[in-house]
């Protein structure tokens, strides 16, 4: 699919406010290209799928030294945390799958 093919609403306008990244991130994505935390925050449901969103709220990204994501994620119940460990291998694919390289270093779990 070009990107031609998208149809894209720039008159769209969020509610609120929005960071630099996010917008960027925004940008990007009309392009093609994808690049920043804040889009892996922003499309967290779209990247993952909403039964692994539904349960999880990533709580912070970090961008190591060697240029890939360390996310650390929160379950939206403490009963979640197991089931999210056992995800964590899918949720590494999936990120990367999205971005289109190696980007997920290391997934962390805090109750």
């Amino acid at each position: 699919m070009s990107n031609q093919d998208k149809k894209v609403n720039l008159e769209l306008r969020k509610s609120r406010p929005q960071t630099l990244a996010a917008a960027f991130g925004g940008l990007m994505e009309m392009f093609g290209g994808r690049t920043s935390d804040a889009d892996l925050v922003n499309n967290w449901a779209k990247i993952v799928g909403q039964d692994i969103a539904k349960i999880s709220n990533v709580v912070a990204v970090k961008l190591s030294r060697d240029k890939k994501f360390n996310i650390v994620l929160r379950p939206i119940s403490p009963a979640f945390a197991l089931e999210l460990s056992y995800k964590v291998d899918e949720i590494k694919n999936k990120i990367d799958k999205y971005y289109g390289r190696d980007a997920t270093g290391k997934i962390t779990i805090r109750k």
